[in-house]
């Protein structure tokens, strides 16, 4: 796609959607969108937060929206609708609590599956209906522990697990002029990493793979998906790999936790956050 966005069938600019767009990979997605000259609507939990990012970046509009309400969809839709046709919805608010399954409260569940998954499909929805004739490009922000088994973050690896099949399904249910992505990154510097349980498992196991991805990588990855073809992107690619092999034989990923924990203690020791 050009680096400016205008509609082929008329001289209407084109608006894009996206959601937890405040800070984060879903402001760096904005602000690439930004760029690429689409009219942005910057959507978030916390209202005053994405009208101010919208105002730093150069956006059309930031709005409040809680992804768990699906009305709320219908009326961000709406407001991309006001300043161009819309041609992309990034569904990027999640929410990230660890824990295993045993530690995990109710209330920790409900909004995991609320939050990460619900919001994602009332958001396809939303985009589905709102995109017109000449279609569009809806982009999920799953993860790599939705790819295989990740013990520590039991509740949210399923969530994402179940956003990148519902990725899928949706893909192959739609027209050629719709496509439909899900960006898979390992762990990513974010308030979300930062707010993990300090050597909880799942904050070990993230870090025991290497260096930890910035929101910039991310960000650049998932915009690259807009137009193409390819459904689900790993980030790094090497690592969807190893995660769909672990996801093949989990009896070697359960073996192989303790090795793994160590490996991130030691990485955590080494930037001082053990």
């Amino acid at each position: 796609m050009s680096s400016r966005a205008s509609s082929p069938t008329s001289a209407r600019p084109l608006s894009a959607v996206v959601t937890g767009g405040a800070r984060g990979i879903g402001r760096g997605i904005a602000e690439r969108l930004v760029d690429r000259g689409y009219q942005v609507v910057v959507a978030d939990v916390d209202a005053a937060a994405a009208s101010a990012t919208a105002g730093e970046i150069g956006a059309a509009a930031g709005i409040g929206q809680d992804v768990r309400d699906r009305d709320a969809h219908a009326a961000v839709a709406a407001e991309a609708a006001r300043h161009g046709a819309l041609a992309v919805w990034c569904n990027n608010a999640g929410v990230g609590d660890d824990g295993r399954l045993s530690e995990t409260s109710e209330d920790a569940v409900r909004r995991l599956v609320d939050v990460n998954l619900l919001g994602t499909l009332w958001g396809m929805q939303a985009a589905l209906e709102g995109f017109g004739s000449a279609g569009g490009d809806i982009v999920n922000t799953a993860s790599l522990a939705g790819l295989a088994p990740v013990p520590g973050y039991t509740v949210y690896a399923a969530s994402k697990a179940a956003i990148v099949s519902a990725t899928m399904s949706v893909a192959a249910e739609t027209p050629r002029r719709v496509r439909v992505h899900a960006i898979c990154p390992d762990g990513v510097q974010t308030a979300m990493l930062d707010g993990q349980t300090p050597g909880g498992l799942g904050s070990l196991l993230v870090h025991s793979g290497g260096r930890i991805l910035t929101v910039d990588e991310v960000a650049d990855q998932a915009v690259a998906l807009i137009g193409a073809r390819r459904v689900v992107r790993s980030v790094p690619g090497w690592r969807g790999g190893v995660s769909r092999f672990g996801a093949l034989v989990p009896s070697v990923t359960a073996s192989a936790t303790t090795v793994l924990a160590a490996q991130g203690r030691r990485a955590l020791g080494r930037r001082g956050r053990a």
